[in-house]
């Protein structure tokens, strides 16, 4: 791709992209887009563009490029993702003793550290089915401060030095003496690693997380932070470097409960666009605390908490959930949940639909609640999604993870269980509105590899198509925030896109026997590239944000 010289970082008053694709709904057959300022001006064909070339400021060469909107990630965790990038990462560790000798390694490194943080583990991987143990860690790091999150985040292993920067942990709902936090003792040490981290290293981290999805071709994040999570000094510091640098736009939700205007307008004053996000209704399927009508399949009978009746942690009941959402609609606020477990759901939708009857259906519906994960929806629970106008936050990477026959979701809830995992293609046919995202550094920042595991889901039933998965990680972000008019490149759409260096495009539908019509040239269907998998993913060239450009590839 070449363009007549210019700062990179600036951006052009007038700009004609030509000689590629466009991937535009106002023209199936673009190859040309005028950008000016921050909108795009023009989208259509090469002879067209002929006469926009004279009044330009800049012209770009696509040489056969593809241009997109931008992505949306729609559920991440910007600092933790940084400290995972630049920090220790246990994600592709295959045994207990390999992620042992990382920590050790890790320690060796750093020796100024006051609190050592890592990511990633999964024992449900190793082959020894267990995670470390805290004596384990201890020699490991020679005593010192640590804290190591499970690979969903929702338990951790540490050390005793670490707990004993928290006083009276060891009398909170998830401790163990031994084993890995959960649930209150796991939230109450989290803070404490988290404080330890210096203004310098949470902003570094932030920087090293945004240039990451900035590099491939994420135009805009959506922050899921909270007094649980990450902390208010961490959420403003992210959303304020984020409004004076360049790069993907941070709109960030805060997961704290609402009860009149006055919350309402202390979390806006975070700068928070909802109350939600990971505002936990339960916790998580690999660490045993996402909420289940039936008790999970691989719990001992002598665990602590009920063994064979065991069904997770309920954080919030129905209740609770129809007075946050109604708050937030009065408000005009938009609200949000963690729910993971089929429990969960339904406490999700009775407790909307408790604040809809308070309310009225139409306004509990026009404020685009939101819930993120929403794995173990059933058919009633998505009929309640439909009728009550829920937008659910999705991570299609979880089922590529964790599906399947032998994955983590079958070890922890049967086969049978497993298969209903994630259905996709039966929300979108409900009329679901779907955001995707990562969860990251739960899984990491990959849309188009995201867009892939949507379309080749471990259960083909569930499947849905690349064009489908597309729209819900591009447009499907900014309607989940409330903008219509954003994640599509059509005249007065913000001038958020991204360039590629692609394979052939095609038009993928997740079932063959489905009608080929839409597959035919004819159809006026864009095309997008072949993520079959073992394919090589498009790369990105150049990421834009509202007309200014806040990553280039080296020698593109």
């Amino acid at each position: 791709m070449s363009e007549s010289p210019t700062r990179q970082d600036d951006a052009p008053r007038t700009l004609l992209l030509r000689g590629g694709t466009v991937h535009s709904p106002a023209d199936p057959f673009a190859t040309a887009m005028v950008v000016e300022g921050g909108a795009v001006a023009w989208v259509g064909s090469e002879g067209a563009a002929d006469a926009f070339a004279d009044g330009v400021d800049e012209t770009v060469d696509l040489q056969g490029a593809l241009v997109t909107p931008a992505f949306t990630d729609a559920h991440v965790h910007t600092t933790a993702t940084g400290l995972a990038l630049t920090g220790l990462d246990l994600s592709g560790t295959r045994t207990l003793a390999e992620a042992l000798d990382r920590v050790r390694a890790y320690a060796a490194e750093r020796p100024g550290d006051r609190v050592l943080l890592g990511h990633g583990w999964d024992a449900t991987r190793w082959p020894e089915q267990r995670p470390p143990s805290r004596s384990e860690l201890e020699a490991a790091v020679h005593g010192r401060p640590l804290y190591l999150t499970r690979v969903d985040v929702h338990s951790a292993v540490v050390t005793g030095a670490l707990l004993d920067l928290v006083p009276g942990v060891a009398g909170l709902p998830g401790h163990s003496p031994e084993g890995p936090l959960t649930r209150e003792a796991h939230h109450a040490v989290r803070r404490a690693a988290y404080a330890a981290v210096t203004p310098g290293q949470r902003a570094a981290a932030q920087r090293a997380a945004l240039r990451r999805a900035a590099s491939l071709g994420i135009g805009t994040v959506h922050e899921c932070g909270g007094p649980d999570i990450s902390g208010a000094d961490d959420f403003t510091g992210l959303l304020e470097l984020a409004a004076h640098e360049r790069g993907p736009r941070v709109l960030g939700y805060w997961a704290e409960q609402i009860r009149d205007t006055e919350d309402a307008a202390r979390i806006r004053g975070l700068g928070a666009v909802g109350a939600g996000g990971d505002l936990f209704v339960d916790g998580s399927l690999g660490s045993h605390t996402a909420r289940l009508h039936e008790p999970y399949a691989d719990v001992p009978p002598d665990a602590p908490d009920g063994g064979g009746a065991h069904t997770g942690t309920a954080y919030l009941d129905a209740p609770a959930i129809a007075a946050h959402v109604a708050a937030c609609t009065e408000a005009g606020l938009q609200a949000g949940f963690h729910a993971i477990g089929d429990a969960a759901l339904t406490a999700v939708a009775s407790g909307v639909r408790g604040a809809a009857e308070r309310l009225g259906p139409a306004a509990v519906r026009a404020a685009r609640h939101r819930v993120e994960h929403a794995e173990m929806l059933t058919p009633e629970t998505i009929a309640d999604f439909a009728e009550l106008g829920l937008t659910a936050s999705v991570q299609p990477a979880f089922d590529a993870a964790w599906g399947g026959a032998d994955g983590m979701y079958a070890q922890r809830l049967g086969a049978e269980r497993a298969r209903t995992l994630n259905p996709y293609a039966a929300m979108l046919r409900a009329g679901v509105p779907l955001a995707l995202g990562s969860d990251s550094p739960v899984t990491p920042l990959d849309p188009w590899g995201t867009i892939r595991a949507a379309a080749f889901h471990r259960t083909p039933e569930h499947r849905i198509s690349v064009r489908a998965a597309f729209t819900a990680h591009t447009r499907g972000g900014w309607r989940a925030v409330g903008r219509d008019d954003a994640g599509v490149l059509v005249p007065g759409a913000p001038a958020d896109y991204a360039v590629w260096q692609a394979s052939d495009l095609v038009v993928q539908v997740p079932d063959t026997r489905v009608a080929n019509w839409s597959t035919d040239p004819r159809s006026g269907t864009p095309g997008l590239p072949d993520l079959t998998p073992g394919t090589e993913l498009p790369v990105c060239l150049r990421t834009v944000v509202g007309g200014h450009t806040v990553f280039a590839r080296p020698n593109e």
